[in-house]
């Protein structure tokens, strides 16, 4: 701390370009500004002032000196900040954008506005690929591998495809065993939004089975209506395990063919890179981590 106290006042001297300027600032006397900076000389081995009866200037070293106190202080300052940020209670407008299928997030999501009623979430469904930081994103969560390395990143989880369909259905159309049973059975397909191409079922053995080789039934660019169409007996679809868990538990929906598809991916939250995490973004980055497939996964 001693040491910190010569700095400071090494700083304020070296600024005001005045010992006495600086013994005002600091609350001292002019001498004591002067020992202090005498014994930062003594402690480094070189001298930090040029002195004269009216004024101090700085020498070479000292001014380089003064830079690196400036970043000193500067850090502290930082530390300061983010730990009175910790004390502070999140608040304000949290932007995150989510993919389309980040609307089977909504029981997730409405649990955090509970938790944390201060921060208003503005949410953007979107699967085209963002700029998060050009756009002015708080948070964004998607799937596959983070690049930007501007970008923090956080994994929420995995998940896995399953082939399901109502029971009803089932009763009628029989329950397909292997991939070469979907040719006779009514397909309710994903199709991407960014490109318009049906979403191929990837089975076991890296075999795809490609839209021309499943009867398709109806298409939809998001999940929300195929997991209507499929509850109400209309097909088998192919569908994230976390959106059909609940349905299956209740016994709306059944899988079939379990173990045979080999499609699976990985949810992440990315944000801005930055040494002052706004408390808003902390909170909800930790909530959905801990959160958003904790049900899938425990039941």
């Amino acid at each position: 701390m001693d040491n910190l106290g010569s700095l400071n006042a090494f700083v304020q001297a070296a600024e005001a370009r005045s010992f006495t300027a600086a013994s005002k600032q600091l609350g001292v006397s002019p001498s004591a500004i002067g020992k202090a900076i005498a014994r930062l000389e003594d402690r480094l081995g070189v001298r930090l002032f040029h002195r004269s009866t009216r004024i101090v200037t700085l020498t070479p070293e000292g001014a380089l000196f003064l830079e690196r106190c400036r970043r000193i202080f500067c850090e502290i300052e930082q530390a300061e900040m983010e730990l009175a940020q910790t004390r502070s209670a999140p608040r304000g407008k949290l932007r995150v954008s989510l993919p389309l299928v980040g609307m089977l997030m909504m029981p997730t999501l409405s649990a955090f506005m509970r938790a944390w009623p201060e921060i208003e979430l503005d949410l953007d469904f979107t699967d085209r690929l963002v700029d998060v930081i050009d756009e002015g994103f708080d948070a964004v969560i998607r799937t596959g591998e983070a690049s930007d390395s501007r970008l923090m990143t956080r994994v929420l989880g995995s998940y896995s495809l399953q082939l399901v369909g109502a029971p009803a259905y089932f009763a009628e159309h029989g329950v397909p065993q292997k991939p070469a049973d979907l040719a006779a059975h009514r397909c309710l397909r994903h199709r991407y939004p960014t490109n318009g191409k049906l979403e191929d079922w990837l089975f076991a053995g890296g075999r795809h089975l490609p839209a021309i080789d499943v009867p398709t039934a109806a298409t939809s660019s998001t999940i929300e209506p195929l997991l209507y169409m499929v509850e109400r007996g209309l097909g088998i679809a192919c569908l994230p395990d976390f959106a059909v868990h609940d349905k299956i538990e209740a016994g709306t929906l059944v899988s079939v063919m379990d173990g045979v598809l080999a499609h699976s991916g990985t949810f992440r939250i990315l944000w801005p890179s930055s040494r002052q995490l706004a408390p808003k973004i902390r909170v909800f980055v930790d909530f959905m981590a801990e959160h958003l497939f904790a049900r899938a996964i425990h039941g």
